[in-house]
């Protein structure tokens, strides 16, 4: 297991709620994004948010110590886990474009559970029977939300699209093994701008691939026509809210970066729970989205096998996941 962090400072409180403010701003972007998802490219929404949110964060560096802060031994993993936090980030919002915000959120949930499973052969941890138990509900939540008569699968276009969500909690859930291996040990700004960086990378790459839009003709899946749109200049009504999720991504990363060096995971991230009920707001109030019978019953499974799995690791005093610095950001 990992070492503690020398300059960790015990402050479960300041963690719970920097969690709580941090899933806010997420589940704000989430909602933000699906609403700019039906004009604009995938990679031109993150170029945007990416930038602004670079620029925000590279002004917190200023303050936390200097430019000097940025230097790191490890720029390879450091890369490496930015590009898994790209990979959870985009696949999910793929996501988001075609099936309800709550349902991708819920199925997102099941990265503990993955956590929980990858930490066996790669960490080489002993995982007991209770929690290997809480893994196999979870995954059963997701059969159920899979079923043919779900209100997810009503909206969905393909069974591809519907796994999306856990496709990007399957590489949020490498993030944190890696961030284990390398037991992290820089300022949150300094880990915001390494994943803000990383973002504008990969939509810039996008941008020289697909940004003229040759790939989209003939498209009418919902998530692939959000990938291979051609890049275009934001309406004018848009423009504020693509600055706008700059300013949330930015907030997010800070604030889930601190939490999780102020107080232990295994405490506070039950609380990132908090944004299936913000999903499940947005969802109803913009989209008319509210989980069927189905949908609700995979849901609570996956909540309750996550919750659970963190309430076991804070009984036997082992967190699953030490010094978590980012979740899908």
């Amino acid at each position: 297991m990992t070492a503690p962090n020398a300059s960790h400072t015990d402050n479960p409180t300041l963690g719970i709620a920097l969690v709580i403010v941090g899933m806010l701003a997420i589940s704000i972007n989430d909602m933000l994004v699906k609403q700019l998802a039906g004009g604009y490219p995938l990679h031109e929404i993150v170029f945007a948010r990416a930038s602004i949110g670079l620029f925000l964060c590279l002004i917190l560096v200023a303050f936390e110590g200097g430019y000097k802060i940025l230097r790191t031994d490890r720029p390879f993993m450091h890369a490496l886990r930015g590009m898994m936090i790209v990979t959870a980030n985009m696949t999910f919002f793929l996501a988001i474009a075609a099936i309800p915000l709550a349902d991708a959120t819920a199925l997102f949930f099941v990265a503990p559970l993955f956590i929980t499973v990858l930490s066996i052969p790669i960490l080489g941890e002993t995982v007991g029977m209770r929690r290997l138990i809480a893994v196999v509900i979870g995954f059963a939540g997701v059969l159920v939300m899979l079923q043919p008569g779900s209100s997810m699968m009503e909206n969905a276009s393909g069974t591809v699209v519907a796994l999306l969500p856990v496709v990007a909690a399957f590489a949020y859930a490498l993030t944190q093994i890696l961030t284990r291996k390398l037991g992290i040990s820089s300022k949150p700004s300094a880990l915001a701008v390494y994943i803000q960086l990383a973002f504008v990378i990969v939509s810039l790459a996008f941008w020289i691939a697909t940004g003229d839009g040759r790939f989209a003709e003939g498209v009418s899946n919902p998530s692939l026509e959000l990938l291979l749109r051609a890049w275009r200049w934001p309406d004018s009504q848009d423009i504020w809210l693509l600055g706008l999720l700059g300013v949330i991504s930015a907030v997010a990363s800070y604030t889930l970066s601190a939490a999780y060096k102020l107080a232990n995971a295994a405490t506070i991230a039950p609380f990132e729970y908090v944004e299936l009920p913000m999903a499940i707001f947005w969802g109803w109030l913009f989209w008319g989205e509210f989980p069927g019978p189905l949908t609700g019953a995979g849901i609570a499974l996956i909540a309750g096998a996550g919750i659970y799995v963190f309430w076991r690791e804070r009984q036997r005093n082992r967190p699953l996941a030490m010094k978590r610095a980012t979740r899908r950001w």
